[in-house]
């Protein structure tokens, strides 16, 4: 099977799953974007499609509480998983969110790479790490984006990547990282051709028909 060409711009909104028993068949490329609450992931999203509104951007950090799929291609989609760490719900409201996360980074097989956006003046955070840590573990290629670079100055920021990339660097895995800026379309153009590199592989045909759905 050919691998199509990819544009993130052609992405549409398929449908939201409070868990994946309602996602869509697992089979074709997802690429998934992963990150705290506040880390401006709904903006990263739109800045990556060419889209204002694909993501809904709210002032109140933490309103992704479903997992949210895109269609980019034929079975090829983009998912935005629910933010951790900092949103104020209620506590079993949260432990809801992280179940459907961490049963969808465990159990879907069709992702292919993992977006993970932190704050370039606050990255790595344990939960972070947390993430980082099974993606590597689990041979599943990461793109780190620290986001919200136009914050800092050039220099600053600049350092911070390099500190970044040499705390990572210790995990001996397919990780990239690099600033990003939505409102400066700082690393655009980068994170776009890594994302479109993930989603045009070509599809290696299996046969599932003997396994359970999810089976533990």
């Amino acid at each position: 099977m050919s691998s199509p060409v990819i544009h993130l711009s052609k992405a549409t909104f398929t449908l939201s799953a409070p868990d994946i028993r309602r996602l869509p068949e697992d089979s074709g490329i997802e690429v998934a974007f992963a990150g705290r609450s506040n880390a401006g992931k709904s903006s990263a999203l739109n800045t990556l499609t060419n889209q204002r509104g694909l993501a809904r951007v709210s002032k109140t950090p933490g309103r992704t509480q479903l997992i949210n799929i895109f269609e980019v291609a034929e079975n090829r989609r983009l998912v935005d998983l629910p933010g951790y760490g900092f949103a104020k719900v209620p506590l079993e409201m949260k432990k809801k969110w992280q179940k459907a996360l961490g049963e969808y980074l465990e159990k879907r097989e069709c992702l292919k790479g993992l977006v993970i956006l932190m704050d370039i003046r606050h990255p790595l955070k344990d939960l972070d790490m947390d993430l980082i840590q099974w993606a590597a573990d689990s041979e599943l290629p990461i793109l780190a984006l620290l986001t919200k670079s136009d914050k800092l100055s050039q220099g600053k920021r600049s350092a911070e990547v390099l500190k970044v990339k040499k705390t990572l660097s210790s995990l001996n895995a397919d990780i990239k990282v690099q600033a990003f800026s939505s409102l400066k379309y700082t690393g655009l153009e980068q994170a776009n051709e890594v994302i479109c590199q993930w989603l045009a592989a070509e599809l290696v045909e299996t046969d599932n028909s003997d396994e359970g759905d999810y089976a533990e």
